[in-house]
């Protein structure tokens, strides 16, 4: 099989299969490319597999089934057996009449009139190999087939391994990419606890969607934050982020806020003014406390989600909008929709994105990291020379429950930092409500009564009459139960 131009050939296909970067892509083009050239009739790439030293894989084939190869393949004396034990290429001019198979049935039974097999190595060591052969007595293989196989396998062997090596650097390049620390995709969001890299992965794929995000959590726990990254993440980036905090505003004010309104709407409307809704156009609108809107309001914001528009309080006219739509609530609002509260339908097409925020008090571990954060900034705002909270202080930072989050451990730590005369911050620096110290949980109740007794005679400093009365027991009792635990002296 005489070749044309068999150098300018291999020029062009090492030129080609060097552009593809995607190793089973690449695997089809060599595959392809040997046949078209060779003009083969079948042909199939073996590379070793990851299960052992010596076992290969069919990765990719043309016009032969996978049962055909393992026939091909199950005797030692077969062509490809041969080539990878020896590893030195091999041809066949006429393989039914060559003695080297005569014990191979497959030879036989498939007819096969030329074969060639040729091994894939890398630096000398055998990455697999490239079968092909034909069943029609006018197209046999020759010595020049052979060596330009032999030169194109030694082509495809360097395209493999750079391919897999490109694909091992991306992956390498996507891990340090999802390693990357909170601080540098998030500057405005601090934690490096196993909840809070959920939140930033969270955000990173959603930030440039279009979707609705629904932001639930208790108060204190950065849901504002995290809109303020999504938007920050998103194309909308250099187009307005509003937010509103619904909860505070009296339906019809809140309505004009959100949709405007039109001169002499109402006692006081003596101009027209836009609503956020169109001020936040092509951007971010962040509405915390959503739960806290009435069924009216939640109409019109269905009408703002299914059709882009707005109506001003006292318009007729509809108006064109393009907003992007963040929630929040610190309730249960699938139990709102439940009792009623909520409409059914704005809920699903508000929560098309959940991002539930955890309490602090389960991400325990970014304590710390959150305490030297507000001590740094509270320091500088200060003009304090305070530079360090004691390990005391962060143990007992660790074990109070925080009922009001993030923003209370803020306050805490800006409030001892005013009051700390030295360079560092201990634990009577906080003065955290007794009341609040949570009961423990996976106790008896025998140790959930001590705990309860011993917790409420601290809060009022050992007086035991008014723990009593708090306790709704009587002193005797209470003397009764501290004598048992060789609390008292018996008096």
């Amino acid at each position: 099989m005489a070749l044309h131009n068999p150098y300018e050939t291999l020029l062009r296909i090492s030129e080609e299969i060097n552009s593809v970067h995607e190793i089973s892509e690449l695997l089809d083009r060599i595959m392809d490319l040997a046949l078209e050239t060779l003009e083969a009739e079948r042909g199939f790439i073996l590379l070793k597999s990851n299960d052992g030293e010596r076992q290969f894989e069919v990765v990719t084939a043309r016009n032969i089934s996978q049962s055909t190869i393992a026939s091909i393949r199950e005797l030692s004396s077969s062509v490809v057996n041969r080539v990878l034990e020896q590893g030195e290429a091999l041809l066949s001019l006429d393989a039914q009449t060559d003695d080297r198979f005569a014990g191979a049935e497959s030879i036989v039974m498939q007819q096969i009139k030329s074969v060639m097999c040729t091994p894939l190595k890398k630096d000398d060591q055998l990455i697999g190999a490239i079968y092909v052969d034909s069943r029609a007595s006018t197209r046999q293989f020759d010595e020049e087939s052979l060596n330009f196989l032999k030169a194109f396998a030694g082509l495809a062997a360097v395209a493999i391994d750079n391919a897999r090596l490109f694909e091992s650097l991306q992956s390498e390049n996507k891990q340090l990419k999802k390693q990357i620390s909170a601080a540098q995709l998030f500057p405005e969001m601090v934690g490096k606890s196993a909840p809070m890299i959920k939140i930033f992965e969270l955000i990173r794929d959603v930030a440039d969607s279009t979707a609705s995000v629904l932001i639930e959590g208790e108060s204190g726990t950065g849901k504002e934050l995290v809109a303020r990254a999504l938007h920050l993440h998103s194309s909308r980036r250099d187009k307005p982020f509003i937010p509103i905090f619904c909860g505070s505003l009296a339906e019809s004010l809140l309505e004009s806020e959100l949709f405007g309104h039109k001169k002499g709407a109402f006692t006081g409307a003596t101009t027209d003014k836009p609503g956020l809704f169109e001020a936040a156009h092509q951007g971010t609108i962040f509405l915390d406390e959503i739960a806290d809107v009435s069924l009216n309001i939640q109409t019109k914001l269905l009408r703002v989600i299914q059709e882009g528009e707005i109506k001003r309080v006292g318009d007729n006219r509809l108006r064109k909008v393009d907003v992007r739509i963040i929630s929040a609530t610190n309730k249960d609002l699938w139990k709102e929709v439940e009792a009623g509260n909520f409409r059914e339908d704005l809920y699903f097409r508000l929560n098309v994105i959940n991002i539930k925020m955890p309490p602090l008090r389960e991400r325990r571990d970014d304590i710390p990291i959150l305490a030297n954060h507000f001590l740094k900034i509270y320091a500088l705002k200060n003009k304090k020379n305070v530079q360090r909270l004691t390990p005391e202080a962060i143990k007992y930072l660790q074990d109070y429950h925080w009922p009001g989050n993030v923003r209370e451990l803020e306050n805490a730590i800006e409030r001892a930092v005013i009051l700390a005369r030295g360079s560092e911050i201990g634990p009577e620096l906080f003065q955290f409500r007794r009341s609040e110290v949570q009961i423990p949980v996976g106790k008896t109740l025998k140790e959930i009564n001590k705990f309860a007794i011993l917790k409420t005679l601290e809060m009022v400093n050992g007086n035991r009459t008014k723990a009593a009365e708090i306790l709704g027991v009587s002193r005797r009792w209470l003397q009764y139960q501290l004598k048992e635990w060789g609390l008292v002296d018996g008096n």
